[in-house]
């Protein structure tokens, strides 16, 4: 059954702000729209001339302000959101050519970094060894508040990905040794896919890059957690700084990519 104009809650990846931003939506003028992204985006816009102009008008806008594709949640007295489409807004994806002179960085459509680290049993592995995978690629801290409050979310996650052979989750533990991450996990009773970035202590504020070289932690993410999501060859196609509520309703996503990318 569709969700109702007023159901708040139905509508993905909405946080305190978007939530208080759709109840403004609905006490607006006519013709008004209220567009959102994956992870949280959204704007509107009311006051229209037609629904159709506002329409043009709020996805505009909310696509140019965060810089990724959004869609039309509502529009004047009725939801118009599809989750089919909404499933595949992190593509269109980069077929192999493509990804191949792709150049290396953080944003969307850019290489990420190859990073290079130990499984949890000490195996020596680089980001590249994951190609062929999806992969929700984590920075976290058992000293972090926002980072524990997350784990519940992160716990979640893994148990419905289940035993998927094309989408990996890759925690890397950041300004403690692996040790400390992963007696937090345990005394916590989390069972997660932690993998050792090479941080011995406190102080260490490096990542290694598979080259040799070392890459800063806060160039990677300015705050903790933050979380990447990589397509099958590399390449990034969702970034969020800071933690996600309800990581459950990224799954159409995850599974989007798993299924379109890596061609």
């Amino acid at each position: 059954m569709a969700a109702g104009l007023n159901d708040i809650e139905a509508i993905p990846h909405l946080d305190k702000a978007g939530k208080e931003g759709y109840r403004e939506f609905l006490t607006a003028e006519k013709h008004r729209a209220f567009a959102i992204a994956p992870g949280g985006a959204w704007t509107w816009n009311g006051g229209g001339s037609s629904a159709e102009s506002v329409a043009e008008d709020t996805q505009q806008t909310c696509e140019f302000d965060n810089g990724q594709t959004c869609m039309i949640y509502a529009l004047d007295d009725r939801v118009v959101f599809d989750s089919q489409t909404w499933a595949g807004l992190w593509g269109p994806y980069l077929d192999r050519t493509q990804a191949s002179r792709a150049a290396v960085g953080l944003k969307r459509g850019e290489r990420f970094y190859d990073l290079s680290f130990r499984s949890a049993d000490g195996h020596p592995m680089q980001l590249s060894d994951l190609q062929g995978k999806v992969v929700v690629l984590h920075f976290w801290g058992s000293w972090c508040l926002p980072c524990r409050r997350e784990m519940p979310e992160m716990q979640q996650l893994h148990r419905a990905l289940g035993r998927s052979s094309d989408i990996q989750m890759v925690m890397l533990q950041v300004r403690e040794d692996f040790a400390t991450a992963r007696k937090w996990t345990r005394q916590q009773h989390l069972k997660l896919p932690l993998y050792d970035s090479g941080v011995s202590k406190k102080a260490n504020d490096t990542l290694n890059l598979a080259a040799g070289k070392t890459i800063h932690d806060r160039y990677i993410a300015e705050m903790f957690p933050t979380t990447y999501i990589l397509d099958k060859h590399g390449i990034v196609v969702f970034s969020n700084i800071g933690p996600i509520s309800r990581w459950s309703e990224y799954l159409p996503l995850l599974r989007d990519v798993a299924a379109r990318s890596g061609k």
